[in-house]
């Protein structure tokens, strides 16, 4: 059998053959092998599911027949399909053609791509399956508030019917207790629905998965939304997917992998793309952003990149005219008062006087939102003189205190610290490092009395909480919905948050409090306490596109992401620096190279490569062969480190 990917068809007469994509994680069985179709197997479709033989493992292995043809010249020996395993088309042409470009981008194999697309076969669900009747149509008065609701936005009207490319900034508003991104992105799932066309609208989580859901329920049937979510038991997501393979249009709602959805789409759309849940962790690590922007190519639907704040991925594509920048027409500021961190350290106080008051006054009304940084009581403890970490005696891990009064226990190992000693000062005596959710409850409790206190973290999830008053203590990503909007929001640990060593730490800082600030009702208050800065001067002015643009120049001359692609190569010393020899007549060399410095204490290394856009499929094609090449060696070293080589690009935190 051999791969011969582009091959006409032979004029009718010879023998059947299928090209088939074998599953397979092995990346020099990423490519299309030619078997024979026996007369007994009947009349087999391009897409289906099959069972082949692999010569070299002498095993059989499951595959998706990418096309049927006919070969006039039978001499060529050629193994033979198995069995079809299913009659269901799984894999449109349309599908395949996205995860093929997609793993083409990133260096990657078609065959993981589809993994995160198509479920596993569920029989029963299967064959009890039959296509659904069209859905009903939106009503017109969907329609009507449709259009309505994108007529806020400038110009975003002309996107959606010409098929366009845009990054657009939400409307910070609570509208009937809908987040405003959610009813937009539901109003152009509508408008193209009652064309006949399908919506993808993609998401970082399930928070964000059920106010959209919950804001499309206000206009559409629940038999035109499908939803596409990793809760789901097995039979419901193969359930769901069956139904994206029908012709009746529908609205796919899902998290990062929903963006694969094999529907004809009319329009993607992605909310908060910068939220670090949308990096997909399986290789070939392809962001959903990336994946829709192929996708938009191929289909020509429309392509909305949503935010409260803007990605600097986002920017970067708005700067070179491939997104278009669409903006409230009449814009909505939040009203964001400042405090800086000489403020607090004069009154030693975590929550200032101005911000105390506000939320005095706010509580008597209704519901107060604390946003912190870290749940729990008290996460991590220093040394009360030197302020020194306070660590275990016996790891090193970083000791914490789960309630008030709690002996500290150390994160790592679970032993208990009762008679703990700084290793710096000697001194016997810890404090807390920061407050977490249960700590600030606690304290705001009894700055509140008579308040109800409410927590909201990993650990105890609220999605709503009602119009009375309360005080709603959540970590960042966890705050939920109040009615009518907050009355106030106070935002806690700002600096704490800023001094994470990441890259992209104050752009995730300022999307983290811009997606808070949107709870609060028209109007609102909203401090940001003991934080200065470019950052805090961009929350106070709501101007999230002018950051990006600013955090884009500063990256600039350091080459770092996204001014430029940048890609991780890790494995053992010869095979990273192949992969290295290999990208030197690309220019991929000198400065343009990081490391390789050792990783673990297997014997690994890793480097860091950084290429223009111009260059990227130049270089995943150098680089894919070098992973293939390691993958094929037939000597490989005996004990330590793994021989194989893994490829990451567009890596979001470079690390070295």
């Amino acid at each position: 059998m051999g791969a011969v990917p582009g091959r006409a068809p032979a004029p009718d007469g010879g023998r059947r053959i299928a090209r088939v994509l074998i599953d397979s994680p092995l990346p020099q069985l990423d490519r299309l092998f030619d078997y024979a179709l026996p007369d007994e197997l009947g009349a087999v479709e391009p897409g289906v599911r099959v069972k082949a033989p692999l010569r070299t493992a002498g095993r059989v292995i499951d595959g998706y027949v990418v096309e049927i043809a006919r070969e006039a010249d039978a001499s060529r020996t050629l193994s033979e399909i198995e069995s079809v395993v299913s009659s269901t088309v799984v894999m449109p042409d349309r599908l395949y053609r996205l995860a093929r470009k997609a793993a083409d981008r990133a260096a990657g194999s078609a065959s993981d791509i589809l993994r995160l697309a198509i479920p596993k076969r569920q029989v029963r669900v299967e064959k009890a399956w039959r296509a659904p009747e069209a859905a009903p149509a939106p009503s017109a008065d969907a329609v009507g508030r449709a259009r309505e609701i994108i007529a806020a936005y400038d110009g975003l009207d002309g996107v959606l019917s010409s098929a366009g490319r845009a990054a657009v900034e939400a409307i910070p508003l609570l509208q009937d207790d809908h987040p405003g991104w959610a009813l937009m992105l539901a109003a152009g799932a509508v408008l193209h629905l009652a064309d006949g066309r399908s919506s993808v609208l993609v998401v970082p989580d399930h928070r964000d998965q059920d106010r959209l859901l919950s804001a499309l329920a206000t206009m559409l049937e629940d038999d035109a939304v499908v939803r596409h979510d990793a809760r789901q038991p097995n039979p419901d997501r193969y359930r769901a997917f069956l139904r994206t393979l029908a012709d009746q249009p529908c609205v796919v709602v899902g998290n990062r992998s929903a963006v694969y959805s094999p529907v004809r789409a009319g329009l993607v759309a992605i909310w908060d793309d910068g939220d670090p849940l949308l990096a997909e962790p399986l290789a070939p690590y392809v962001h959903p952003r990336d994946a829709a922007l192929i996708r938009q190519v191929e289909e020509q639907s429309a392509l909305l990149l949503v935010g409260h704040t803007r990605s600097t991925d986002a920017e970067r594509l708005v700067q070179t005219g491939w997104l278009q920048d669409v903006t409230a027409a009449r814009r909505v500021i939040p009203q964001v008062r400042l405090s800086t961190p000489q403020e607090l350290e004069r009154t030693g106080q975590r929550v200032p006087s101005s911000a105390f008051a506000a939320a005095r006054a706010a509580a008597a009304e209704g519901p107060v939102l604390v946003q912190v940084a870290r749940p729990g009581f008290a996460p991590s403890l220093v040394c009360a003189q030197c302020r020194a970490a306070a660590r275990c005696t016996h790891c090193g891990g970083p000791l914490g205190a789960r309630r008030r009064g709690a002996v500290p226990v150390c994160g790592w190992c679970g032993r208990a610290a009762n008679s703990w000693r700084c290793a710096h000062c000697s001194a016997e005596q810890v404090r807390l490092a920061s407050s977490g959710t249960e700590r600030t409850a606690d304290e705001l409790g009894r700055a509140f009395p008579g308040i109800r206190v409410i927590v909201s973290d990993g650990a105890h999830p609220v999605q709503q909480v009602a119009a009375e008053p309360a005080l709603v203590v959540a970590t960042r990503g966890a705050e939920p919905l109040a009615a009518g909007g907050y009355r106030a929001v106070i935002l806690l640990d700002g600096a704490r948050m800023l001094q994470a060593p990441e890259l992209r730490i104050a752009e995730s800082c300022l999307r983290w409090w811009a997606n808070a600030a949107a709870l609060a009702a028209a109007g609102a208050p909203i401090h940001l306490v003991g934080v200065d800065g470019p950052v805090a001067r961009a929350l106070a002015t709501w101007t999230p596109a002018a950051y990006a643009r600013s955090e884009l120049h500063a990256r600039l001359p350091l080459r770092m992401p996204p001014t430029t692609r940048v890609g991780q190569l890790e494995g053992i010393p010869a095979s990273v620096r192949a992969a290295l020899d290999a990208l030197a007549p690309l220019g991929v060399t000198g400065e343009a190279v990081l490391g390789p410095l050792p990783v673990g204490d297997d014997g690994r290394v890793r480097a860091l490569v950084r290429f223009p856009y111009s260059a990227g499929q130049a270089v995943a094609d150098a680089l894919r062969a070098a992973v293939v090449s390691d993958a094929t060696r037939s000597r490989r070293p005996r004990g330590g480190a793994r021989a194989s080589l893994s490829v990451h690009l567009d890596i979001l935190e470079p690390e070295i």
